[in-house]
């Protein structure tokens, strides 16, 4: 018997685009707070991260660097998103067109505003993943030697992106102890716990049908299943683009069961 086709999951979520502001500048403040944490950064050291940012675009498909690549640069997805994993050919010379072929073996999807690497300039070694843009996209780069003296300068400003870079950690752990530990269909139940803490809320859909799949380490139509299976036992109400927690409860015990 054929598999229910999701199309929600097939089309992704279009975020809202935000009003400008009156005198807009290179990045806006409310980035900087999103990628270093909060509270706000003070006035010059917004102005000197300004001073080192540089922003360019990508179109669908585009490669944002590859695997190996000197790095020099912290980077950040500003708006759109862009996939990290692995180019099959071992280059991105030729990427191919998310949705089209194998080519790029996606791992995980960066939605902006979010770092995609802000560790290895760190190392002084190359990029240990291939990054393609999943759809038109914004990044945003920091030279490394310009931000060692902007935090020599600010020392405030180092502790926060220790703590941004503690965090990536945390998430990469957590994200491979699921993996090891956990079957798929525990691992989506944790998926969508993470995203809506309370019984009723509804968790917005960013990702295709195939980004979250890749993140979960399973199929996109394994993904169709196990949702269907939700939606079946009651646990789970698929609205468009949204998907509401029906019984925390049972979802918490299928997660750590």
């Amino acid at each position: 018997m054929p598999l229910m086709s999701l199309p929600i999951l097939d089309k992704v979520l279009t975020p809202a685009t935000p009003t400008p502001a009156a005198a807009p500048s290179l990045v806006p403040a409310s980035v900087w707070t999103t990628l270093f944490g909060p509270p706000r950064l003070a006035a010059d050291e917004l102005r000197g991260l300004q001073e080192l940012a540089r922003v360019r675009s990508l179109c669908s498909g585009a490669c944002a660097f590859k695997r190996g690549d000197p790095a020099d640069t912290l980077v950040a997805v500003l708006e759109g998103a862009v996939g990290l994993g692995t180019h099959a050919s071992g280059s991105a010379a030729a990427p191919a067109m998310p949705g089209q072929g194998g080519q790029f073996q996606l791992e995980r999807a960066i939605h902006g505003p979010q770092w995609l690497d802000n560790s290895s300039a760190w190392l002084e070694k190359g990029r240990t993943q291939d990054a393609q843009a999943l759809m038109p996209a914004r990044l945003l780069e920091l030279p490394v030697s310009g931000v060692r003296v902007l935090l020599n300068r600010h020392p405030v400003m180092s502790e926060r992106l220790l703590q941004c870079l503690a965090q990536s950690v945390q998430n990469l752990t957590g994200a491979a102890h699921d993996l090891m530990a956990k079957d798929a269909q525990k691992r989506l139940a944790t998926w969508l716990l993470q995203r809506s803490p309370a019984s009723g809320e509804e968790v917005a859909l960013r990702e295709r049908k195939r980004e979250l799949a890749a993140q979960l380490a399973i199929t996109p139509e394994t993904l169709s299943r196990l949702l269907r299976q939700l939606m079946s036992a009651g646990l789970i109400e698929v609205r468009g683009y949204s998907i509401k927690l029906l019984n925390l409860a049972a979802l918490q015990s299928l997660a750590q069961g």
